[in-house]
């Protein structure tokens, strides 16, 4: 039986949520860090990405800049971190992995979140549902909400609530709530507050008097269709319990990839430059790889910065591929074609590459003459499985395996210990 089919015939979802998970992830190796206020910062030591609720009482925003906190960090108590993607990485695979014993199917939705399908009498699901949240904290260690519900968005409000109200102790189950109490909370709460409504939307919802939760329930799916699209439909349908929505088996933009990054350390020649965009092909070939797609055009720009008043240069090349491929080499010689149009002495703070005109691998295999050899080999697949075992930057093509740590690195400062995937950085138990 096909997984759609499946989750046709499931009862409920169960929507599960990693409570604060960068912050979350951190203190499961650092207990230390437990009811202190805790930020972790974006690429670059930039801004606040996630506030742990000790930071939030401190009324600390979410995306408020660091220059500006780190004044009164000391005054606060407050501790900043930089971005651990390797430990984050790893502890979502270890939850994911987790949550998969618990349904027979599963989406997971982002790094933090998943979708799991359900069955069973209302007390089984709620006992289930302290079981998974139980399992979270004593495995992996991070603390998780769980929502369920007869549909996603139901499920996704389900888990809000359970989030925000002490009296579920991190579990609800919406079924459960009585009618009454279920329509007072979504009286209360804002149509932003429903998964996939933002801002602009909101305002145009409220121009016709639909303000609350409640409201946009009791308004006429078609009129909401014809008004606005199939997917505002859709979401009307899912919060009066009809599932509209399906299980996705994996989430990834079929459209186009981007590779980007603003630098640490403006780069200023074309060599260095040379080897962030070798970087960034070998990134997109990883990526295309593992998702058995290749591209038919390739994109490269950089960029200097918005504040710099000196400098202005944005350049940007497009080049048709071959073939469609994801063959490393072909993406990096085809990004390269972005380096003469680099002005040297000029200060770029950002470059990427973008992979568009995705198609399935093996569609249309080419004439033998158009064969590439690097991608018959698997050469793209194989430096993913070294990257993995042994870290980025293990391995690179060209100018991508230069070794010494190129200066326009990420920066992290207050980078916290990789403890899973790096046997330098491993914790150290002490017996008393």
């Amino acid at each position: 039986m096909s997984k759609p089919a499946l989750m046709h015939r499931m009862q409920e979802i169960a929507h599960v949520d990693i409570n604060c998970f960068y912050a979350s992830a951190e203190r499961a190796f650092n207990p230390a860090l437990e009811g202190k206020p805790l930020i972790v910062l974006s690429n670059n030591d930039g801004c606040a990405v996630t506030r742990s609720p000790e930071a939030k009482r401190l009324g600390i925003g979410l995306g408020e800049p660091w220059f500006k906190l780190a004044p009164r960090a000391k005054e606060w108590g407050l501790i900043a971190l930089s971005s651990n993607y390797e430990l984050y990485g790893d502890i979502s695979s270890r939850v994911m992995e987790l949550l998969a014993r618990y349904s027979a199917w599963q989406e997971v939705y982002s790094i933090d979140e998943a979708f799991l399908g359900v069955k069973g009498q209302p007390e089984d699901l709620l006992e289930l549902g302290r079981t998974i949240k139980a399992a979270c904290q004593r495995h992996v260690g991070v603390p998780v909400c769980v929502g369920i519900a007869r549909t996603k968005t139901l499920a996704k409000l389900a888990n809000k609530w359970a989030k925000h109200n002490p009296a579920f102790n991190g579990v609800c189950r919406w079924d459960s709530i009585p009618e009454a109490q279920r329509e007072a909370l979504m009286a209360r709460l804002s149509v932003i507050e429903i998964w996939g409504v933002a801002t602009r939307l909101t305002k145009r919802l409220n121009a016709m008097g639909i303000f609350s939760i409640l409201d946009l329930v009791r308004a006429d799916p078609v009129a909401l269709r014809d008004k606005f699209s199939i997917v505002m439909m859709r979401t009307v349908l899912e919060l009066q319990g009809t599932p509209c929505i399906p299980m996705e088996e994996e989430r990834i933009g079929r459209d186009q990839l981007i590779f980007s990054r603003s630098f640490s350390t403006p780069i200023t020649s074309a060599a260095e430059l040379r080897q962030v965009l070798s970087v960034y092909g070998q990134m997109a070939s990883a990526r295309l790889a593992k998702h058995d797609l290749q591209a038919k055009l390739l994109t490269a720009f950089a960029a200097t910065s918005v504040y710099n008043p000196n400098d202005k240069s944005f350049p940007t090349v497009n080049v048709k591929l071959p073939m469609p491929t994801s063959d490393p080499v072909l993406l990096t010689k085809a990004a390269h074609a972005l380096v003469p149009k680099i002005q040297e002495g000029v200060r770029y703070a950002k470059a990427g590459i973008m992979v568009t005109d995705l198609r399935p691998s093996g569609n249309q295999k080419p004439l033998e003459i158009f064969e590439n050899r690097h991608e018959e080999r698997g050469i793209g697949p194989l430096l993913e499985q070294v990257s993995k075992r042994y870290g980025r930057g293990s391995i690179g093509l060209g100018h991508a395996g230069i070794k010494g740590g190129p200066d326009w690195s990420m920066k992290r400062d207050m980078l916290s210990p990789r403890y899973t995937t790096n046997w330098d950085e491993l914790p150290l138990v002490k017996a008393a």
